[in-house]
């Protein structure tokens, strides 16, 4: 029998990656449910294609021109989560930002196995997420790179056997760049990241280092280690993803191409799988193209957001509350309306804010304290952006 399927941002690199994954196994699945935001010309595509018995588009007006489209046709289309009451075997969570929290929770709770690929999610919901995970017996594999790497690397391990935990950061576009230029970075600057394809918000994420931030945060939830066994170290080849320091004398790591699929291949057929199947050029890779590994501490002065990691590891909430400011600050820097070293400026602002301890000692149990955290992470940003 086929495995079913529900993708949630299926237009994305994330999701067009997974559907690629997918199509070489063809066999195997049945894509029942697939889910996006605005993109017209790939939702159209991907339905013809695919044929799942239902899309879910969150923008209303591309909802409403789909809709009207296929109004003749086998395929439910919706305009809310709502309705992803079906039992999936495999889903995969890749909607960006806390608006992917909900539409996780939902898939949580009817999945079999989930591919958690939106670390917002877990960053602001892992206390829901993981709840729901255990009631429903459903299995959670996180698909960066790096956290799949250390759920690979530490199985069977616990605590007291780990002395270090790293995650490797490439440094993004600007790891050899003069600190005296960075008041010159413009946003098409930050979205050209040197080794992975993605969406701008995540690219200039990398560019600031607030990307592996979040990393640290997401490994610190999922992860059942002390929050200071993670590090974060540079590793400009992305060719490793993750070392463990063992107290025994031993380190461990996972080395591959900077190719998201690997990392979702892996955890939808549970290591199972031939990769050249889905790559082909990925017999052409070999240890003989790796001239060099070259690893460094990563330098505060160009990246200091990463000095925020222990005041956010803290308190319970902080990472909401530095979730969403940095949201906001990284649209208003995509617009031109702050500049790339402000950013940093404001998140500092933010952790200095009368109000913080406030808002960032309250234990996000619920969706409704999310939401009212991130509302006046988001609303304070703005307020400051305004002075």
């Amino acid at each position: 029998m086929k495995k079913t399927i529900c993708i949630l941002g299926s237009t994305g690199s994330i999701g067009e990656n997974t559907l690629s994954v997918l199509d070489s196994k063809k066999k195997l699945f049945k894509i029942v449910t697939l889910a996006a935001d605005s993109n017209y010309k790939k939702i159209i595509f991907q339905i013809n294609k695919y044929k799942p018995k239902e899309f879910v588009i969150n923008n209303h007006k591309i909802f409403l021109k789909v809709k009207n489209k296929f109004k003749n046709k086998n395929i439910k289309i919706f305009n809310n989560y709502k309705h992803l009451k079906k039992k999936f075997d495999i889903s995969i969570a890749a909607i960006p930002g806390i608006a992917g929290l909900k539409p996780t929770l939902i898939l949580t709770k009817h999945s079999k196995k989930i591919l958690i690929a939106n670390k917002e999610s877990i960053i602001c919901g892992w206390y829901l997420i993981n709840q729901i995970a255990k009631k429903n017996n459903t299995e959670i594999i996180p698909v960066d790179s790096e956290h799949y790497s250390i759920f690979e690397l530490t199985k069977n391990y616990k605590d007291l056997e780990i002395e270090e935990i790293y995650l490797t950061a490439s440094g993004g576009p600007f790891l050899n760049l003069p600190i005296s230029s960075f008041k010159n970075i413009k946003p098409i600057d930050a979205t050209r990241h040197p080794k992975w394809s993605m969406g701008k918000k995540i690219s200039v994420d990398s560019s600031t280092l607030m990307n592996k931030v979040f990393e640290v945060i997401e490994a610190s939830k999922i992860f059942p280690f002390a929050n200071y066994k993670f590090k974060i170290i540079v590793h400009p080849q992305s060719l490793v993803h993750a070392i463990i320091k063992f107290k025994n004398g031993l380190f461990k790591m996972i080395q591959h191409p900077p190719d998201m699929k690997i990392t979702l291949a892996n955890a939808i057929y549970n290591g199972k799988i031939d990769f050249s199947e889905i790559n082909q050029s990925y017999k052409k890779f070999t240890m003989y193209n790796i001239k060099s590994l070259i690893f460094s501490k990563v330098n505060e002065k160009k990246f200091p957001v990463v000095k925020l990691l222990p005041k956010i590891l803290k308190y319970p909430s902080a990472p909401i509350i530095i979730n969403g400011s940095n949201e906001v600050l990284v649209d208003e820097f995509l617009k031109k309306k702050i500049t790339f070293s402000s950013i940093m400026v404001y998140l500092c602002s933010i952790l200095k804010d009368k109000k913080f301890k406030k808002y960032a000692s309250f234990k996000p149990n619920t969706l409704k304290k999310i939401y009212e955290i991130d509302n006046w992470s988001k609303k304070t940003t703005k307020e400051l952006i305004a002075k």
